[in-house]
Formats: C-alpha cells, structure tokens, sequence
C-alpha cells in the first residue's frame, strides 16, 4: 500500500495505535480515519487512561493531544516511555515553541499543530512506523568524531564521555548528520532522509529537533546555514 507521501508503506495489519484525545469529535474522526487504513484503534479521553491503555494494548504508535484532563499530554509521554519505548505523534492547538521543545524533550517523535488534515496525520503515522522498523535492523559501526561517540546498535551517545539521552527521533537525526560531518544537509532532505517525508511542509519539525540536540549536546556541535540546512560541526 502507498502512503500519501508516496512510497511503499506495507500492510497496517494486526498495527495497534493509540489515539489520545478529549475532544470526542476529534478522537473519532481520527480513530476511524485510521481504521480505513487497517489500524486497530484504542481512544482514552484522559492522562491516566492513555497511560493504562498503553500499558495494556502495547501500542504501535501513540496519537496524544497535549491538553488533557487528568494530567496532560506531556506527563503521559514521559509516563509511557519510562515504561516502554514507542513512537509518539504529538497533537497540540498551540503553535508555541516551547510547548514543542518539552514535547520532544519527554519523549514525543513529531507533532502536529490543530487543525490539521487527516492525511497528514495518517502519512506521519505511517512515517513513524517505518523508521521504528528500521531501527530494528542491524546497526551500522559506531561513529566517532571528535569528542562525540555514537553507538549505533545500543544507540547511546556519549559528548566528552559523559552519556546524553536522546530521543528516538534525535538520535536518528544526529546519526544521518554525522554520517556526513561538515556537510550541509538541506531541511528537505533531511525530511525525507529521517522523517520519510516527500515535501517541505514540516521544516519546522527539523528545526525543533535541531534545537533539542544543541540544548543536549551544545550549541557548537550543529551549524545553521540560513535558508539552506544544517551541519555537523566537530572538531578534528
């Protein structure tokens, strides 16, 4: 089956998401979008339900709003991914930078701003569940650069010898930046290279994530080439 973006994304089958929303028309519209596409499909309403019905469906991909009754979306996603690594779409109705940076600082992989379209969403899906299957493949050599070390197949990273966490998402980023140190690397590119996005519609996400590496790792490590990309600068 090909997904919106164009490409081969395989069958949905037997793949379990978990939509967590408390505006009802919303989680059903998102809810039977994604079982039109072969999905099967958990909603809760609220922090602690999302977090119960993680523990006990073991989704595939995580949809959370960030406002929510209970707790909000935030302390869901640093609940669930204590318990257990997955991928997680954040939705949240406000386009504020920082709100996004804690998303992704806790454990989100990518978020959408409300409104947004349903194929959208179901092509960010279904991009999530394709980097997560290439993240069980065999890994690639550990990469060393400077005082940077990468360790592809445990997927840690050490700055200076001291371990940083990353995120799933930034981890992946870092790995492509580093696969071609000093190297500008155009924000559709790395769309497509890391996220599995065709167009140029989600810049943004590359810029968070971005931010989230240099406040982890340090302001040094990636260069910012105005109009164009980034760059992975280490000393030699």
């Amino acid at each position: 089956m090909a997904g919106p973006e164009g490409g081969d994304v395989g069958t949905a089958t037997e793949r379990r998401v978990l939509v967590v929303e408390d505006e009802r028309t919303i989680a059903e519209a998102v809810a039977a979008r994604l079982r039109a596409e072969g999905f099967a499909v958990e909603v809760a309403g609220d922090g602690p339900g999302a977090v119960a019905a993680a523990r006990r469906t073991r989704p595939d991909v995580v949809v959370l709003d960030v406002m929510l009754p209970g707790f909000d979306g935030l302390e869901v996603c640093r609940r669930i991914q204590a318990e257990r690594p997955v991928p997680i779409l954040m939705l949240t109705a406000r386009d504020d930078e920082t709100d996004l940076l804690v998303g992704l600082a806790v454990g989100a992989d990518d978020y959408l701003t409300k409104p947004f379209s349903m194929r959208e969403l179901t092509a960010r899906v279904h991009a999530l569940l394709r980097r997560a299957a290439k993240t069980t493949t065999d890994a690639a050599p550990a990469i060393r650069l400077g005082d940077l070390e990468i360790n592809q197949a445990e997927r840690r990273v050490l700055r200076g010898g001291v371990e940083v966490h990353l995120t799933p998402t930034e981890f992946d980023l870092l790995v492509h930046l580093a696969g071609r140190p000093r190297t500008v690397l155009a924000r559709e590119r790395l769309l497509a290279d890391v996220w599995g996005w065709a167009d140029a519609s989600g810049t943004r996400t590359v810029d968070s994530h971005v931010k989230g590496l240099r406040r982890k790792l340090g302001p040094d490590l990636i260069r910012t080439v105005h109009g164009v990309g980034y760059a992975l600068e280490v000393g030699r």
